[in-house]
């Protein structure tokens, strides 16, 4: 169990059951969105296997996949300071594979 503090300086437990923490592999994640939420699909595709599988599926408010967004760009900016990913590898958007869509 981890303690964090939330916005209004309050903590809140979080409790992560051992099948939680052993993760779950994705090797692509498919965003879509309606007027109230985001929809996070996260796929893992097997190279010779036609069907991908939808591993997990998230849904977000829009503010919270704003802060998401935010969280993630602070995470890699800390790991590419430390030398994590090579500079110019990333630097456009690689689209889904087989011009995937998603839709909400």
């Amino acid at each position: 169990m981890e303690t964090k503090r939330n916005n209004s300086g309050n903590e809140i437990q979080i409790e992560l059951s051992e099948e939680m923490a052993q993760g779950t592999y994705a090797n692509l994640a498919i965003i879509a969105h309606s007027s109230s939420e985001f929809i996070i699909d996260f796929v893992r595709i097997v190279p010779g296997i036609p069907k991908a599988q939808v591993k997990s599926r998230v849904i977000l408010t829009p503010d919270n996949a704003k802060r998401l967004l935010y969280a993630l760009q602070e995470n890699i900016q800390k790991f590419e300071e430390q030398g994590g990913i090579t500079t110019g590898k990333y630097d456009t958007i690689i689209p889904p594979l087989g011009g995937i869509q998603g839709e909400a």
